[in-house]
């Protein structure tokens, strides 16, 4: 798969964004999806899926998720709002997927984790399903806004499990949630306002079971965002991962206010709109 970026024509835009994607360095195939859509000079949305890895289809089922989603988001009325239509382009994938995992005897098991964000006028609206991870970077503070769905992150959470136990447990990767099992899934919804020089980082484990969060904030701070998903993806590569890195990054530069700049394209599966991570999408 093709990680080199491309340079579509320049926008007036509020906000800076790329995507990268590698297959990573333990991995032949690359089971990580992303995609993204600017509607406007302040409208823009970027997702990042994860097959379940080990399952027949994990990369059809990631690209159908990306596929549908923007599809459907694209297509429906503005009036409804961001966070609705995002809502509602994650439930057509969620069904598409389950339908064609009926239809499909070699797909019967596909599933994918996914993220999708949505920044419209300041405003972020994101729906999450998985343990793709979305990241706030505020004042050199960094922190995850999605939560895992993970059978270890809830013994963190339950403090049964420390947080470094788990970042290296061998159960790290059984999700409980997933998009495609069920006809109903099971969606977080979040909606936070962003603020001036806000980063995002979106991104799959593949990024960020390597990279701390501290190195993921640090590595993206005064660099434009191709250069940041490049840096990111090159310093996990280096060490080692046990996935595809995916990056998505988008920076809100004014979040009423236009900023000349202009998004960067690789082949899926990164976004980069200043979240990043191996496998996902980056906002800055």
């Amino acid at each position: 798969m093709d990680s080199s970026p491309s340079a579509p024509p320049s926008l007036e835009q509020a906000f800076e964004l790329a995507l990268l994607s590698d297959v990573g360095t333990t991995r032949p195939d690359n089971e990580d999806s992303c995609g993204h859509f600017i509607e406007g000079p302040d409208s823009v949305v970027f997702t990042v899926a994860d097959g379940v890895g080990g399952y027949e289809g994990g990369e059809i089922a990631s690209r159908m998720a990306v596929d549908i989603l923007l599809e459907a988001y694209r297509e429906s009325p503005p009036a409804w709002g961001a966070a609705k239509r995002l809502y509602r382009a994650i439930t057509s994938a969620n069904i598409g997927i389950h339908d064609k995992a009926l239809t499909v005897p070699e797909l019967s098991r596909m599933a994918t984790t996914m993220t999708a964000v949505s920044v419209e006028k300041g405003i972020l609206s994101a729906v999450h399903i998985g343990d793709c991870r979305l990241h706030l970077i505020r004042h050199s503070h960094i922190s995850v806004v999605t939560k895992d769905h993970t059978m270890v992150a809830d013994k963190v959470r339950m403090g049964v499990m420390t947080a470094a136990r788990a970042k290296t447990h061998p159960e790290r990767g059984m999700l409980l949630r997933s998009l495609g099992r069920e006809l109903i899934a099971s969606i977080d919804r979040i909606t936070l306002p962003l603020m001036e020089r806000d980063r995002l980082i979106l991104c799959s484990d593949g990024l960020y079971n390597v990279l701390e969060d501290k190195e993921l904030e640090s590595l993206s701070r005064d660099v434009d965002a191709e250069t940041a998903c490049r840096t990111l993806i090159e310093t996990a590569n280096n060490r080692g991962t046990s996935g595809q890195p995916d990056l998505r990054r988008l920076q809100n530069d004014v979040a009423h206010r236009p900023h000349r700049g202009h998004r960067r394209l690789a082949r899926p599966p990164a976004l980069t709109i200043r979240p990043m991570k191996r496998s996902g999408a980056v906002a800055i």
